[in-house]
């Protein structure tokens, strides 16, 4: 038994400045339950309801409008276990709304994944719908709408499911650790600001000043040669995040930052943080200065621990860490935006109302050409001045295809620029499954990659891919268009066509400057990332800028699945598609 439950905090009304335990005990019975420092609110069992409805809540001190799951924002920790067959009701309250719930990452029948449009037709105002489905797995997930920007106002929450075998890592206690971004006031205006101008919050563009640095590092050539060659190509460097933190705040399980949520542990205590990234846009690097964290699940499945100081989490992944504090100080959880434009926060203490400092801010990084999928040995020069050639299609004969930092190759584009839709493409992208991502680079300390992560047990399938699917995300940013090839989602309604049983490798190609996280519904995909028989499953894959990676599917769910960018203002402008699954003579299956 652990002595301390998951835990998943609840944003309320708060005195301002008041520690996480004092807090939680003066609001007694408006935080649920499971945000509690020895309480454990989980929802569990064989029926579980839950109720969608507005809901007025205060953040940083500022009032809010939400969409709650149960009156709370994240919702309450449902929690289910392995084997049993799960029976959930949602009602929505909402006034003349549809809504929905998605179970993000878990093995169901295609009726009861919660996609309006796909797999139901969504829950009508004043409506429930009961959901049923054999829980088949363990591990770290969370649940969400699929309906409009409700994701956004507050509709999502954790959940973790128990396994039936004893776990292969020992902890003495555990944290449900849920990351979010807070828009004040409506997604459906910020959308339309970015469709107008997509660096509507981008405050951190480049400037006089830091032209004038890039000419006394480098020479004034070779800086105005970059300046000129990304104004050519209607990029901008700085383009990390859609939405910054000029606009959004950065939430630790509902808390913004100076709430500072804080978990109890006693000395030498062995603790498990399971982080989930419901955030509707944000990227986060998640560190605990002073404890080095062993990565023990990824995407709920358990991995080879792996011990590093830092990670990135994509929008919709999760990530299980076990860390092991000694003595008596506080620890602090630091969530740093990939931007570089904000933080959520929270502490890990021996006692209540303890806190730790803040690490020092980084600066925001800059997009490179490897990033634009062009930086093969050969190309060098076209860092200063000569990128907007091959960004627009131009030759690249003699070019030596091997990457000089990395030995994978890089692959030749081919001929379809994907039409209006697309900004430019990826001349020769390539594996970045090495790499940290943009931003953590040359940190001084480990930090986890892809090609870390290792499925603990070999693949219960290990035929090869009978075919291969190749896909590219495609997007204009200056105009805020996403689409995959070329095409937005009602611009191609013709399905994405598996057959039932067939082993699959479906590849991505990133012709765009943004990290795509995508989703597919209903059925693991195992990276492809050199471990054989032991690469990890996911249910969200990170899509880096310039990348080309390749994932193998066990085409096991029949039925209608989305698949998706899983940053929410993307997938409602078209980055979405759907799969279908059949029988290969065409007649349904399942």
């Amino acid at each position: 038994m652990k002595d301390v439950p998951a835990s998943s905090v609840t944003r309320r009304k708060f005195v301002k400045g008041a520690a996480a335990a004092g807090l939680m005990a003066g609001l007694g019975g408006i935080v649920p339950a499971s945000a509690r420092p020895r309480g454990n609110g989980a929802l569990s069992g064989h029926l579980i309801y839950l109720s969608i409805g507005e809901q007025e809540i205060e953040i940083a001190g500022r009032p809010a409008r939400a969409l709650a799951i149960n009156g709370t924002v994240p919702g309450p920790l449902v929690r289910l276990r392995e084997g049993q067959d799960a029976v959930i009701r949602v009602t929505n309250q909402l006034k003349g709304e549809s809504a929905s719930i998605h179970w993000h990452g878990l093995l169901l029948p295609f009726r009861m994944d919660g996609v309006p449009g796909v797999s139901y037709a969504g829950i009508g105002a004043g409506e429930t719908f009961e959901y049923r489905f054999p829980v088949r797995q363990n591990g770290t997930y969370w649940y969400h709408s699929h309906t409009a920007v409700q994701e956004q106002l507050g509709v999502y929450g954790p959940l973790i499911i128990d396994p039936i075998a004893p776990e292969p890592f020992a902890y003495d206690r555990e944290y449900v650790i849920v990351l979010g971004d807070w828009l004040f006031g409506e997604p459906e205006a910020m959308l339309a600001k970015l469709k107008k101008e997509s660096s509507y919050s981008n405050y951190q563009r480049p400037t006089v000043g830091d032209f004038l640095r890039d000419v006394s590092e480098d020479g004034l050539r070779p800086a105005l040669a970059t300046r000129l060659a990304w104004g050519r190509m209607r990029m901008d460097p700085s383009d990390i995040a859609d939405i910054t933190g000029h606009h959004f705040t950065f939430l630790m399980n509902g808390l913004a930052p100076e709430a500072n949520w804080t978990g109890l542990f006693r000395p030498g205590e062995r603790v498990r943080l399971r982080f989930i990234n419901a955030a509707a846009v944000t990227f986060f690097d998640v560190r605990i200065p002073g404890l080095r964290m062993t990565v023990v699940q990824a995407d709920g499945q358990n991995v080879k621990p792996v011990t590093v100081d830092e990670f990135r989490i994509g929008v919709a992944e999760t990530y299980d860490v076990i860390v092991q504090p000694a003595g008596g100080d506080a620890y602090t959880i630091f969530a740093e935006t990939m931007d570089r434009s904000g933080y959520a926060r929270g502490t890990l203490a021996p006692r209540s109302g303890m806190s730790a400092a803040l690490p020092e801010r980084r600066k925001r990084p800059l997009r490179s050409m490897a990033d634009m999928g062009m930086a093969m040995s050969g190309m060098d020069g076209m860092q200063n001045g000569g990128a907007e050639s091959s960004a627009a299609g131009g030759s690249m004969a003699g070019m030596n295809m091997t990457d000089s930092t990395n030995a994978s190759p890089a692959v030749m584009h081919g001929p379809d620029k994907h039409g209006p839709a697309n900004q430019a493409v990826a001349m020769a992208p390539k594996s970045r499954l090495g790499e940290p991502g943009t931003g953590l680079e040359n940190m001084p300390w480990r930090v986890l990659v892809y090609t870390d992560l290792q499925s603990l047990e070999p693949g219960y399938d290990r035929r090869p891919p009978e075919r291969e699917i190749e896909l590219h995300a495609t997007g204009n940013m200056e105009r805020y268009m996403w689409s995959f090839d070329g095409k937005k989602y009602s611009e191609a309604m013709e399905p994405i066509q598996f057959y039932y049983g067939e082993r699959l490798r479906f590849t991505w190609v990133n012709d765009t400057m943004m990290e795509h996280p995508l989703h597919l519904h209903g059925m693991w995909m195992e990276l492809d990332n050199g471990h054989g028989a032991h690469k990890p499953r996911k249910h969200t894959i990170v899509l880096k800028p310039g990348d080309r990676l390749s994932s193998e599917i066990t085409v096991d769910a029949p039925g209608v699945w989305a698949f998706h960018c899983h940053i929410l203002y993307h997938m409602e402008v078209g980055m979405f598609r759907v799969v279908s699954v059949t029988a290969k003579d065409g007649e349904a299956k399942g």
